[in-house]
């Protein structure tokens, strides 16, 4: 067997960094595993080895190569955690997919899966046994020249690494190590392609930002198809050797309260929230389920992945500060999958600056911290001039952890960058060195950390019988409670009939609900031509959500 790397030598792929954990600490846990019923289930870095050891051999048998693309559609288990580091051990680039949900179509989920295999043209698609039979009809659907190989899997059986064999070991820096793919309402945009050097150089940078040691534990219930589940809770604190609590988001959802009992049990210090998380964790934990809650060890739960709300964390702190949260523990980040993940980081244990003299929420702008040592931020204007500290434009950055490309999209990829620097289609500014995101460009909606894109869900309400196609608008409303947005739908009917425009109005909400990854809160049915449109002929999103919080919540609220 070839021994792993000597101390001295610099850790520059993703395999040599496990081969050394192997080595040097085969009995410290690595994962914690929660199931919705059942025990923990640890698993030491020599149980994961061998495991993703066990999957490596099982992609050799398949046929996979080195540099692959191995799509895995899994819920949080030993399955996906095998998978996704035995492609790493194999030399293969894993991309995890969301599976499919009660609330989406099948067939829809079915297109826009043959779609992202197009474009991605994985060799593997691996999926449990009794989802397999929707993989195989999507291969077919995306009628490619190389039918990716459908690997159903349900246990691996373990494996003593053999390193001299394993192809990860051969893996260069400048090599592709895994793909990003970025949430949308629908579909599955575009994939983001990171090499090892980019992902390395962002840990390398945002874990002394975060004061990040080995006696830290990590507590996630992160989906792993988004860059914070990903990379902050799960590449990370796995080859940074910190202890990390993975549980199933669907069993987070379902008891929110899942989260304090994990940081409770394992001492959790660090754990990482979209904004919509504080406010449902505060609003629906109930206070008899926190007898015995222990939350004094956590020194940071990070606000990440949509613009951050003051009166959030006002609310998560009221709750749950008697239950010895530090007001100090509470801190923001700035993130994005195309920078591999952290752009900007407030410091641990301080204070979060804020711009009291406007902006988002009730309290003013929060900061989303300063850029990590290794990122250059520019803020600039619609003719891409540089703008001064406080005016807001759209954010574009340069580090030395940013995507490789889009993967199989030259197009996408030229399209993103200027001078350098990729825009990020952010809006935001620079003040006193701190970075504060406003909102984002060309109107996308943030519900939940997820990314929603109007002319989506414009789309899918056109195709309802009774709404007067392409005369919809689609924006996002803050709602205080929620401590995130909720879409909107106004669109106008081709009736004027009160009962029958209730009755669109619902046939709309479903159609979307049902078809996109968002839940709709309100489709307002309004008559001809109340809808702005700019001088080109395109609905005015800004304007009609303008109009709309006038006319038709002014009047209410009146």
């Amino acid at each position: 067997m070839l021994p792993p790397p000597a101390a001295e030598e610099p850790m520059s792929t993703f395999a040599q960094v496990l081969a050394r954990h192997y080595a040097e600490a085969p009995d410290r846990p690595a994962i914690h595993l929660q199931p919705a019923k059942g025990d923990d289930l640890t698993l030491t870095y020599s149980d994961l080895l061998r495991g993703a050891a066990g999957f490596a051999e099982l992609l050799n048998r398949r046929g996979i190569g080195q540099g692959d693309v191995v799509v895995m559609i899994l819920q949080h288990g030993e399955p996906l955690v095998y998978a996704f580091w035995g492609a790493i051990l194999h030399g293969a680039v894993p991309a995890i997919l969301p599976p499919l949900t009660e609330k989406l179509l099948p067939e829809r989920y079915r297109r826009d899966l043959a779609a992202l295999i197009q474009v991605t043209r994985p060799r593997a698609i691996v999926t449990y046994p009794e989802f397999a039979c929707e993989v195989e009809l999507a291969m077919r659907a995306a009628a490619v020249v190389a039918v990716p190989v459908a690997i159903a899997v349900d246990a691996v059986a373990p494996a003593a690494p053999d390193f001299a064999a394993l192809g990860g070991l051969r893996r260069e820096a400048s090599d592709i190590v895994l793909l990003q793919h970025s949430s949308g309402s629908t579909g599955l945009q575009k994939g983001v392609a990171l090499s090892h050097r980019a992902v390395l150089n962002q840990l390398n940078a945002y874990a002394p930002a975060i004061g990040l040691n080995e006696s830290d534990v990590i507590v996630s219930w992160l989906p792993l198809y988004h860059d914070m589940g990903l990379i902050a809770s799960f590449v990370l604190p796995v080859l940074r050797r910190v202890p990390l609590v993975l549980m199933s988001p669907f069993d987070w959802v379902r008891a929110p309260v899942r989260l304090m009992q994990a940081i409770t049990k394992y001492r959790g210090t660090l754990t990482w929230l979209p904004n919509f998380a504080y406010n449902f964790c505060a609003t629906r934990i109930r206070q008899r389920d926190l007898d015995g809650t222990d939350l004094s060890s956590l020194r940071a739960v990070i606000n990440c992945s949509e613009p951050v709300y003051h009166s959030s964390h006002l609310a998560f702190l009221q709750k749950f500060a008697p239950y010895g949260l530090s007001p100090h523990a509470l801190a923001t980040c700035y993130a994005m999958a195309e920078n591999t993940f952290a752009v900007a980081q407030s410091a641990i244990g301080e204070p979060i600056a804020r711009n009291e003299g406007g902006g988002i929420g009730n309290a003013g702008q929060v900061s989303s911290g300063r850029p990590l040592p290794n990122v250059r931020i520019r803020v600039l204007s619609e003719d891409r001039r540089d703008l001064p500290d406080g005016a807001i434009g759209e954010i574009a950055l340069h580090s030395d952890c940013m995507l490789s490309e889009y993967y199989h999209r030259p197009d996408a990829t030229e399209q993103a960058f200027f001078d350098g620097f990729y825009l990020t289609g952010d809006l935001g500014y620079v003040l006193r060195g701190e970075v504060y995101v406003t909102g984002r460009k060309k109107d996308l909606i943030i519900v939940g950390g997820k990314n929603v894109y109007p002319q989506d869900l414009e789309q899918l309400a056109s195709e309802v019988h009774g709404v007067h196609a392409g005369r919809v608008a689609a924006f996002g409303v803050f709602n205080e409670d929620a401590g995130t947005e909720d879409v909107v739908i106004v669109a106008e009917a081709e009736s004027d009939d009160p009962a029958e425009r209730e009755r669109i109005a619902e046939a709309v909400r479903q159609h979307v609900t049902r078809n996109s990854d968002v839940a709709v809160r309100r489709v307002v049915m309004v008559g001809p031509r109340w809808l702005i449109k700019t001088s080109s002929g395109k609905v005015a999103r800004s304007a009609n959500k303008a109009r709309y919080l006038a006319e038709i919540i002014g009047q209410q609220t009146a």
